[in-house]
């Protein structure tokens, strides 16, 4: 009996890792989606491999976004996904960047082909053993798609 006092307590605190491989999560590809007047539209294409032979559920995330070494954008979604067992399930996460943030990037001058950015979030995952959250920290660049380019814009007031 004693025995269950002294591992009780270790499996509480430890929660649902003794349980749950933690899913791999790549960023497949980060996409500018649209301008309107509110900014630009981009989205992060993420593919999330849960390992385990159960589903995980998503339950809402929160993010971080810092591009050209900026902070730029944060918010949280409670978007619900379902992460089937021993399988990849592709999963977009929408991010708004204001013309304002975006004119300092752009004052920075960088290579439109490779534009860094950083993406920290966290994944708020139901288990069948509790809830727990996955971290992602994940860094790459992305290329400027030709017809949201500055210098193209630039091309149209000249004529």
């Amino acid at each position: 009996m004693k025995k269950w006092f002294v591992l009780l307590p270790v499996i509480l605190f430890t929660g649902c890792s003794l349980f749950m491989t933690k899913p791999e999560i790549a960023v497949k590809g980060v996409n500018i989606s649209g301008l309107d007047r509110d900014g630009v539209k981009m989205d992060f294409m993420l593919a999330v491999a849960n390992p385990n032979s159960y589903s995980l559920k998503l339950t809402g995330y929160n993010y971080n976004l810092i591009v050209a070494d900026l902070p730029l954008a944060k918010g949280e979604n409670h978007e619900v996904v379902e992460f089937n067992g021993n399988s990849t399930t592709d999963m977009r996460l929408p991010v708004r960047i204001t013309f304002r943030d975006l004119l300092e990037i752009l004052k920075r001058r960088p290579d439109p082909e490779h534009i860094p950015y950083r993406l920290t979030a966290g994944l708020d995952l139901q288990t069948p053993f509790g809830y727990t959250t996955i971290p992602v920290d994940k860094s790459g660049t992305f290329a400027v798609p030709q017809k949201y380019r500055p210098d193209r814009f630039l091309k149209l007031f000249e004529q």
